[in-house]
C-alpha cells in the first residue's frame, strides 16, 4: 500500500488500531511501573508524538534533544522491532548511537541482518503531524523490516 493510500484510509481512531500503534501503546504502558498513567487514554499517552507544523516552526532549527525526546524515539523503534517480531517470529533489536546534538544512526538487527537503517538528524524535533501520520510512518518502517527478513531469511536464521 502506498504512503498516501495508507494515510487516506486512516483516521485517528483507526490509527490507534494499527498493529504498530498497538505495540507503541504497549511500550508506553510497560514503562508505567507505578500506575500513574493507568487512567490516561491511549491518545493522551501518544500525544507527545504529535507535533503540528506550527509547533515545529516554533522550535529552533538546531538544538540538543532532551531526555524525554530520546526516550520517545527509543520507544518508537522498540515498538517497530516488536511489530516486526510479531509478523516474522524473528527478534529485531534496535541499536542507536546519538550525539548530544541530536544526530546519529539507528539500526534494527535480526540475526546478522540489518532490517532497518535510519540516519537520525534534528532529533529534538522528532514527531509526526498527526496520529494518522504516526501510524502510517510506523507501519511503513515495520513493512520495510519485514520485507528484508523475508527476502534474506538465511542471514536472519544463521547457525
Amino acid at each position: 500500500m502506498t504512503e498516501a493510500a495508507t494515510e487516506a484510509t486512516l483516521d485517528a481512531g483507526s490509527a490507534l488500531a494499527t498493529p504498530f500503534v498497538k505495540e507503541l501503546i504497549k511500550q508506553w504502558r510497560a514503562q508505567d511501573t507505578h500506575g500513574a498513567w493507568s487512567g490516561k487514554s491511549d491518545e493522551t499517552l501518544l500525544a507527545p508524538y504529535v507535533i503540528t507544523r506550527e509547533q515545529r516552526r516554533e522550535m529552533p532549527i538546531i538544538g540538543d534533544p532532551d531526555p524525554e525526546t530520546l526516550w520517545r524515539l527509543e520507544l518508537f523503534y522498540n515498538a517497530v522491532g516488536l511489530a516486526i517480531e510479531r509478523q516474522t517470529g524473528s527478534i529485531a533489536t534496535p541499536m542507536m548511537h546519538m550525539s548530544h546534538e541530536g544526530f546519529g544512526r539507528l539500526v534494527l538487527m535480526a540475526g546478522r541482518l540489518v532490517v532497518v537503517n535510519k540516519h537520525l538528524r534534528d532529533v529534538h524535533r522528532f514527531g509526526f503531524e498527526s496520529m494518522e501520520k504516526l501510524a502510517a510512518d510506523g507501519e511503513k518502517v515495520v513493512e520495510s523490516g519485514v520485507e528484508m527478513i523475508r527476502k534474506f531469511p538465511e542471514v536472519v536464521n544463521y547457525g
